[in-house]
């Protein structure tokens, strides 16, 4: 494993002498999450890097842990992919997912079995004290986001683990400064085969960690920015199930927007307006059409297009459907998983509201720009007064 020392120090240096101009310009917002991220974040990773060297020392069985049947989830953001992985995670018995808690305070073996340590003391002579602490502290920090539901204890992206070598697309939510990145969103066609390899060798050790130490027997992971390096996730995956959401462009495109606008406005200046557009706009017709040019020339049981539409308004028989297709064992508690998932799901409640033409955007320009989108996959054009009504954001 390798971390990305030139590209760590390449964002220390913009950040703090060439942010002039840009959306992370040094404003006191931003000097102040500097200080606490310089402060915080190398002490952290120490830790995580003296962990991932016990590893190799107390648990290297860890290294030949199999991955069977991994599922990924893969498509635009905000195209349902967050409720599918929260649904599909409440299946315990069937599938394990990354948890914001894995990915940041134990993403090695050492760590994960020292907590689960720490656990069964805790629930055997405290009565589960510090369990309850942790739970209400989650709640008054992270429970307070609302654009996307985050908890410590609840299935994240995974593509945030690889802020643990700063080698992937999340750097950019800390560090938008887009010139100084590798072309993450365009993986597989602009990353060199060594840069790939790097970053998948960590991520399917990560995978392998995660398995070993909880013995868990699928793991299901939800990554839109696994969108452009489906070709090298199959080749490290070949057993990988993937599942590529398609969401009406009408509705992704300034959800995205408003979401990526958000989540780098958390650790930036404040801004007015929107940002981005011309970089989100790239991504997202490559992140619609490269994969599924690739599932096309790969045609497989092992894959599965779905529709947006179709996951949330018959979720148990799409769920149901590709249980089967993909050799998972079915469920007869499955109603009552999916139930409670969609009521949690109706129950939340989004603190941005948007609209496209607030963002330079009108329902043709979006209509003629995926154009191709809307006639695969027969997604509705709307009228003139759908485009200038608010939408709510969804998951």
């Amino acid at each position: 494993m390798k971390y990305n020392f030139s590209l760590f120090w390449r964002t220390f240096y913009r950040s703090f002498f060439k942010s002039k101009n840009t959306t992370a310009r040094l404003t006191r917002k931003r000097f102040l999450f500097l200080a606490l991220f310089y402060t915080i974040w190398p002490v952290g990773m120490a830790i995580h890097w003296f962990c991932f060297w016990l590893d190799d020392i107390l648990f290297p069985a860890y290294k030949d842990h199999p991955i069977e049947k991994p599922l990924f989830i893969i498509g635009n953001l905000r195209s349902g992919s967050t409720f599918l992985h929260r649904l599909l995670s409440r299946d315990a018995e069937t599938f394990t997912s990354l948890t914001t808690w894995d990915i940041y305070l134990t993403p090695s073996v050492t760590q994960k079995k020292l907590t689960q340590f720490v656990s069964r003391i805790d629930k055997k002579y405290f009565n589960n004290t510090l369990h309850r602490a942790l739970f209400a502290f989650d709640e008054r920090t992270l429970g307070k986001i609302k654009i996307h539901p985050i908890s410590f204890f609840q299935p994240e992206e995974d593509e945030n683990i690889h802020l643990n070598i700063w080698d992937g697309y999340f750097v950019t939510f800390l560090f938008p400064f887009m010139d100084e990145m590798p072309n993450y969103q365009h993986f597989d066609e602009a990353l060199s085969p060594e840069h790939k390899k790097r970053i998948m060798t960590f991520y399917k050790s990560m995978l392998q960690r995660h398995m070993y130490a909880t013995g868990k027997k699928y793991f299901v992971a939800k990554n839109p920015a696994f969108s452009p390096k489906i070709a090298t996730l199959s080749e490290f995956f070949p057993d990988a199930r993937i599942i590529y959401l398609a969401r009406n462009p009408l509705d992704m495109l300034p959800s995205t927007i408003s979401w990526i606008n958000y989540a780098r406005g958390q650790f930036t200046g404040p801004s007015k307006g929107y940002h981005y557009i011309e970089e989100i706009l790239d991504m997202t017709q490559h992140w619609y059409r490269y994969p599924l040019n690739y599932l096309d020339a790969h045609p497989s049981p092992r894959h599965l297009v779905l529709k947006y539409d179709d996951l949330i308004q018959r979720p148990e028989m799409v769920i149901r459907g590709f249980y089967e297709q993909f050799g998972y064992p079915d469920k007869p508690g499955l109603p009552i998983i999916i139930d409670q998932a969609v009521k949690e799901t109706l129950t939340f409640n989004s603190d941005h509201n948007y609209s496209y033409e607030k963002m330079g955007f009108t329902r043709h320009q979006i209509i003629k720009i995926y154009a191709d989108i809307f006639e695969r996959f027969n997604f509705e054009t709307r009228d003139d007064l759908a485009s200038i009504q608010s939408i709510k954001v969804e998951r």
